[in-house]
């Protein structure tokens, strides 16, 4: 794979630098650093126009989707600013969390808009990730082993930690962590946590699965199984199954026989319907005692951010995460949950802010993932990303997704591709 201009380099380079940037600790202060240099160089060659370097030139308007992302994170930088009015919180707090959106929520506009109006090739994208696939199998050994010959946790925790973020963990290289409700090692590889890992690993599935060079194909797809098994994040397992599967039967919604099948299925809960409910309600039951402490502490998290925000701040919020009591472990209200957690801290306002542009994107992409094999991969991002949100904070967690935010603008570049080959008088 050989990157054909700066732009592609530049991310190429980025991505197969993941693991080494990992163990600088370096990767969160990467990510955003990337976006708006990315960002930056989009809205030059904008500007520019036909005076740009050939290679680097607009491939077209920025997409309305890209424009509607750009709106909501605007939303949420004002909401974000309201908050800490009505709360008082100062200047001093009200400029770190302004930095803190230019680390996280913004990035899920600037990253779109790089890959919507830089020549940036999928291709690039898919192999890099299978580039990191490889870097993780060869460490797998020694990772895997290290709990039990001995070897610590935590390797060291960079000096980067400096620059900010929302923990140590940022910044930290582990081996593994032992888990705390059953003190068996689990691995987060360059992921700050485990669950995390797993969902990366989703993502690194989704990527290979389009690879198509065998070996870097299996490299991904490997590597990626094994950051959901050995994460053992329930979540991880099932990413995998619905992230993946889920968008390649999509199509079937236009075949004739797919509709006779879901007839005849529905037809038959008249008769067994009340042991699929039965059925259902064990798994789901099963699932959440696979981990119960770790249930008990989110649900107990959402609660009182759902209850806090309906009493407190229903528009713009609290403006930042509270700290919470022995009953969630110290997890800082408004964690966990992105959701949840927008409503506690931006309020109804945020939490609109994310949801239409989210929405309408998900709406874009099954219309044409269900017509057209290019849209698989964004579905399947786009599906993990809210699986994702269910159980993590999205916008801490943008630097590390910035190659799935990139395809999901290269997306929406091919699809305003095809339509302009469609439209285009033929001689």
């Amino acid at each position: 794979m050989t990157p054909e201009n700066p732009a592609e380099r530049w991310l190429y380079k980025t991505l197969i630098w993941t693991w080494p940037f990992y163990f600088l600790g370096a990767l969160y202060v990467v990510g955003p650093v990337l976006a708006w240099i990315m960002g930056a160089m989009a809205a030059l060659s904008l500007y520019l126009g036909p005076a740009m370097r050939d290679d680097l030139r607009a491939t077209g308007p920025v997409p309305p989707l890209v424009w509607a992302w750009f709106l909501g994170m605007f939303v949420m930088l004002v909401t974000l600013w309201l908050g800490h009015l009505d709360w008082g919180l100062g200047l001093k707090k009200t400029i770190k969390s302004s930095i803190g959106w230019a680390k996280g929520w913004a990035l899920l506009a600037l990253f779109p808009l790089v890959g919507a109006v830089l020549p940036i090739r999928r291709s690039v994208l898919i192999r890099g990730q299978c580039v990191v696939g490889a870097w993780t199998l060869a460490l797998a050994p020694i990772l895997l082993a290290a709990p039990y010959i001995g070897l610590p946790e935590r390797i060291f925790t960079s000096p980067l930690k400096a620059v900010g973020g929302p923990g140590p963990e940022y910044f930290t290289v582990y081996f593994f962590t032992f888990d705390p409700a059953s003190w068996t090692p689990r691995w987060q590889f360059y992921a700050p946590w485990s669950p995390f890992a797993a969902l990366l690993g989703v993502i690194m599935v989704l990527f290979a699965l389009e690879e198509k060079d065998n070996k870097w194909k299996a490299a991904g797809i490997g590597a990626g199984i094994l950051m959901i098994f050995a994460s053992k994040s329930r979540m991880g397992l099932v990413g995998l199954v619905a992230c993946t599967i889920g968008p390649r039967m999509l199509p079937l919604i236009l075949r004739g026989w797919a509709w006779y099948m879901v007839a005849a299925l529905t037809a038959s809960l008249a008769v067994i319907g009340t042991a699929v409910v039965t059925f259902l309600g064990d798994a789901v039951s099963t699932f959440k005692n696979a981990r119960a402490d770790s249930t008990r502490v989110r649900e107990t998290l959402q609660r009182i951010a759902w209850e806090r925000w309906q009493n407190e701040a229903v528009w713009f919020g609290h403006g930042t995460v509270h700290p919470g009591s022995h009953a969630v472990e110290y997890m800082p209200i408004g964690s966990h949950h992105t959701w949840y957690g927008l409503l506690f801290v931006k309020g109804l306002v945020g939490f609109l802010a994310l949801l239409v542009p989210l929405l309408w994107h998900i709406g874009v992409v099954m219309v044409d993932a269900a017509r057209h094999p290019r849209g698989r991969l964004p579905l399947g991002i786009l599906m993990t990303f809210v699986l994702l949100s269910f159980g993590e904070n999205l916008e801490i967690e943008a630097y590390m997704l910035w190659p799935c935010l990139v395809l999901l603008g290269i997306h929406l570049r091919e699809m305003a591709d095809a339509r302009e080959r469609i439209a285009a008088p033929r001689p």
